[in-house]
């Protein structure tokens, strides 16, 4: 029997929502086409993150466990997945569209001689292989890509599916693995991060946007009311980040972070396309700007036209009130 297999990304011991809308996506298609969702954990700790999984519905859970993998080095991972691909020979090896997983999947497809499909935004099974649609030319253009082979190794964009939770008895399975510090080709010396307690932007449920139009501290400290009431995660556009108003980790864009939020809020962004390719696959867009012709109203599911200092404080307050009831 056929196996699809869904690599699972994992941030500070935590699985990251990407790889569960994959695996959920896998085990629809494995149900649907008489096949088994196998889902794949890489980690330091994967046997206690394997078993959080049994609630996400794989039949198979396998694990690859090493010190090592404390921190992403493409090294001891590249060679982590050969070994999972060689012993399950999966029909398709799904991964979610990240940071880490863009650094491995060229280098996985041609350690396997196979094909890779990158940043998809929808994907099914043909009987040689996978096709689908992904975004290119910043999200104005979809385009249709198939590829054929065994494994075809695959990237899901953030947002494609939704989460389905299914309660599951899978077999979790240990995978042999080996890795000496003399086959490390660099070294880590050390990982510097900020030190914040926001909302991660790339898991958040909802997410603030602010745009240009927030051109002052007090607009700020909206916005970041605003993000407060919600639990959201705070974003910015490239005119923020570059004016230093907020930290470059926060933009949203083409050259930023891509965001799929069941919530996202612009707030005085004007929908350049650079933007959209960020957030374009959001479940709902409410935009505020005071430009009735603001290209984001084209894609905007709820509009309210004005100025931001007059529309968010009221707009603060009832969602307030909302919230203690």
């Amino acid at each position: 029997m056929s196996t699809l297999l869904t690599v699972i990304s994992v941030n500070d011991g935590k699985i990251k929502r990407s790889s569960l809308e994959v695996l959920s996506r896998c085990n629809e298609l494995a149900s649907n086409n008489g096949m088994k969702s196998a889902a794949l954990v890489i980690d330091s700790k994967a046997s206690e993150i394997a078993e959080q999984l049994k609630n996400y519905g794989p039949d198979e859970i396998y694990t690859i466990e090493n010190p090592i993998f404390k921190n992403h080095l493409n090294t001891p991972v590249l060679k982590a997945l050969s070994t999972a691909v060689s012993q399950i020979n999966p029909k398709v090896v799904a991964f979610p569209s990240t940071e880490s997983s863009k650094d491995v999947l060229g280098a996985l497809a041609a350690n396997q001689q196979t094909a890779a499909l990158s940043d998809m935004s929808e994907f099914d099974l043909t009987d040689n292989g996978v096709k689908g649609k992904r975004p290119v030319m910043a999200s104005k253009i979809i385009s249709s890509v198939e590829a054929s082979g065994s494994p075809v190794i695959i990237s899901v964009r953030s947002g494609s599916y939704d989460v389905v939770e299914k309660e599951s008895n899978a077999n979790i399975e240990a995978i042999d693995f080996n890795f000496s510090d003399e086959e490390l080709q660099i070294t880590l010396k050390e990982i510097i991060s900020s030190s914040s307690d926001r909302v991660d932007l790339s898991e958040a449920e909802v997410v603030v946007a602010a745009g240009r139009g927030v051109k002052d501290e007090e607009g700020r400290n909206l916005i970041s009311e605003l993000a407060s009431v919600l639990n959201a995660g705070i974003g910015a556009s490239r005119a923020l980040t570059e004016a230093g108003d907020y930290d470059p980790s926060l933009q949203i864009g083409q050259t930023g972070k891509v965001v799929s939020p069941q919530l996202y809020i612009g707030v005085a962004i004007s929908g350049a396309i650079q933007h959209v390719a960020g957030m374009a696959n959001s479940k709902v867009i409410v935009a505020i700007n005071k430009d009735p012709d603001a290209p984001i109203f084209d894609i905007a599911d709820y509009g309210l036209v004005g100025d931001l200092y007059k529309i968010l404080p009221p707009f603060i307050e009832e969602l307030k009130k909302i919230k203690q009831n």
